[in-house]
């Protein structure tokens, strides 16, 4: 995921409308009072600040589309019926694979 400048100001003035271009603020809502243009190193440390944060949940994202491709209705239900262990195993396997920081 590509972490734009605008995801930036909108992350810092959630209310405020804006238009970027090339990465310059070319308009801003002087409407809304209080709200002033965050500076370029507000800016820069809020693109930092996002990013670590995005990045903090890779194992999350990679453990969701792991288990999305599991029938787990059909492992949980196998595993009742056969007294077998096959869906924790295959979640334990994931989460081992791919471990919380």
């Amino acid at each position: 995921m590509n972490i734009t400048i605008a995801d930036a100001i909108s992350s810092l003035n959630p209310n405020v409308s804006f238009s970027v271009d090339k990465d310059i603020i070319v308009a801003w809502d002087l409407a809304k009072k209080g709200h002033t243009k965050p500076t370029d190193a507000e800016i820069n440390a809020e693109l930092i600040r996002l990013k670590a944060a995005y990045d903090a949940q890779e194992y999350a994202r990679t453990r969701k589309a792991k288990y999305d491709l599991l029938n787990q209705d059909e492992m949980r239900y196998d595993d009742v019926k056969n007294s077998t262990t096959t869906w924790v195993d295959a979640i334990d396997a994931i989460k081992a694979a791919h471990p919380k920081p």
